[in-house]
């Protein structure tokens, strides 16, 4: 009897049931490999998270947050940070929950993201876990260190700065003071990093150091919010930069009190070019302007340059959402109140409910370096396997062509012209241009102080901005921290 066909029909459905035992392993191991993680019921999930590498954060080549091994059964590893403090806007945290980077490249890092089971399947199929990917940042590290110093030294409040390439949208700072440090809270800590967590979260008072100043936090922007005023009534009033304005003494309708300049002489004595009002700041200009256009003019304006809306910098990760109110709710009342005259006259120079972070400032001085143009930030540059295929890189996206090409090029020598003959004539020799804002943050608040603008000043690179409270102006406190944190920025 020819046994050869018997043994070939078993030999084939052996190999048949193999490769669907494969099939199922890979599909269980990969396709469904979130869902059942997720799965409420799947207590071991807690547990595991703890239990493998997660992979690194790098930037500038350096190594700023790892895993390490404890020596303990649970948790197996911890995370540690690398100048905590300075990178933690940034990086954020994780200890199971997470935030910032550490959230948005979550399931990247932690080795279950699809991009890498299913590029692993054989890994999975031997039982051996998928390694976390390695997220590497945009971020200029040396400009960063310099940022952090020096908003700590500037103020014993809160300050934020951040920088953007203007062709790209690459952050290339984004430094807060305070901060904190993720060391505290990473899973190594237990049961007291739980605790710091829980003391941070729950922090009294308007310092609050898990919310990062730079893109979390809204300060209001004073005169360097003139920046988009200038630009709306270029657009919509058919001005130029040479236009002849009105600078002298202003007069609100409602309450029939001034509104002052912080000087009345020079350009801010009567009459002057756009030009000239714009570098000496002068506010009756611009508080005229804002209420000849209206309140849903202005509003509409801003948001081209990306205010009264929000957006994700990376996936689930969002800036604080900057607004030009067209009307208010009254806290006691509930009722929506509709911003006034003099109202609109004061958040035509940044005050009144206007709010921006200096990550939003940033943008609008990028608008004015790159011909109109907004390109969407970003903080991850390339994300890589264990084995450095790149499984993400970031690809420029414009976010808004917020003016025209002539309008920003008219600004830009408008800015130029604050630190060659206005109010940053001390910043002189910094190779930086920009507008100054010094805003009052009412009875016994230190004013938000403002230097917001891009550099070099002839063909323009990088877009910043900078804020730091206490007293004093824009252009004598956050003038020179934004010059320290450009001359490194364009040391690279």
């Amino acid at each position: 009897m020819n046994m050869d066909k018997p043994l070939r029909r078993v030999a084939i459905f052996g190999l048949l049931l193999f490769f669907g035992l494969m099939a199922q392993v890979n599909y269980v191991q990969g396709s469904q490999a979130d869902d059942l993680r997720s799965d409420e019921n799947n207590r071991r999930k807690f547990a595991e998270v703890f239990n493998s590498p997660r992979g690194q954060i790098i930037a500038g080549g350096q190594v700023i947050a790892q895993s390490d091994p404890t020596g303990k059964e649970n948790p197996k590893y911890g995370r540690t940070y690398k100048n905590g403090p300075v990178y933690s806007p940034v990086t954020g945290y994780f200890n199971g929950g997470a935030s910032k980077v550490e959230l948005a490249y979550n399931s990247l890092l932690g080795g279950t993201d699809k991009r890498i089971t299913h590029q692993r399947w054989f890994d999975a199929f031997i039982g051996k876990k998928a390694e976390g990917a390695n997220v590497e940042l945009a971020l200029n590290t040396e400009a960063q260190q310099v940022a952090y110093q020096r908003l700590r030294a500037s103020t014993s409040r809160r300050a934020g700065a951040a920088v953007i390439d203007i062709k790209t949208g690459a952050v290339q700072v984004l430094a807060s003071y305070p901060s904190y440090d993720p060391n505290e809270v990473a899973p190594q800590k237990g049961q007291k990093g739980g605790q710091r967590l829980t003391e941070l979260d729950n922090a009294k008072g308007v310092i609050k150091p898990l919310i990062d100043n730079a893109m979390s936090q809204t300060f209001p922007p004073g005169s360097s919010f003139k920046t988009i005023t200038a630009a709306i009534a270029m657009e919509q009033m058919g001005l130029n930069s040479g236009s002849v304005v009105n600078t002298g003494q202003l007069i609100l309708p409602e309450s029939n009190r001034p509104l002052p300049n912080s000087h009345d002489t020079g350009e801010c004595a009567g009459r002057a070019s756009l030009r000239g009002a714009f570098a000496e700041s002068c506010n009756t200009t611009f508080g005229e302007l804002a209420m000849k256009m209206g309140i849903e003019r202005l509003n509409q304006g801003a948001t081209k340059f990306g205010f009264n809306r929000k957006f994700e910098i990376e996936p689930d990760v969002s800036p604080a959402e900057s607004d030009v109110p067209v009307s208010v709710r009254n806290l006691e009342t509930g009722e929506m109140i509709r911003t006034g005259q003099d109202g609109t006259a004061r958040s035509g120079i940044g005050q009144e409910n206007v709010r921006a972070t200096p990550l939003q400032m940033a943008m609008v001085a990028a608008a004015v370096a790159n011909d109109g143009k907004i390109m969407k930030p970003y903080l991850v540059q390339t994300v890589r396997a264990k084995d450095q295929s790149e499984l993400y890189s970031a690809q420029p996206q414009e976010y808004s062509q917020a003016i025209k090409s002539d309008t920003a090029e008219q600004l830009a020598d408008m800015m130029r012209a604050v630190v060659t003959e206005g109010t940053a004539k001390n910043l002189q020799g910094m190779n930086i241009a920009g507008k100054t804002g010094t805003a009052e943050q009412g009875d016994g608040n230190p004013n938000a102080r403002w230097f917001v603008g891009f550099a070099p000043m002839s063909k323009p690179r990088y877009a910043f901005a900078v804020v730091t409270e206490g007293p004093g102006s824009g252009g004598g406190v956050a003038g020179p921290v934004a010059g320290a944190i450009m001359a490194q920025v364009l040391k690279k």
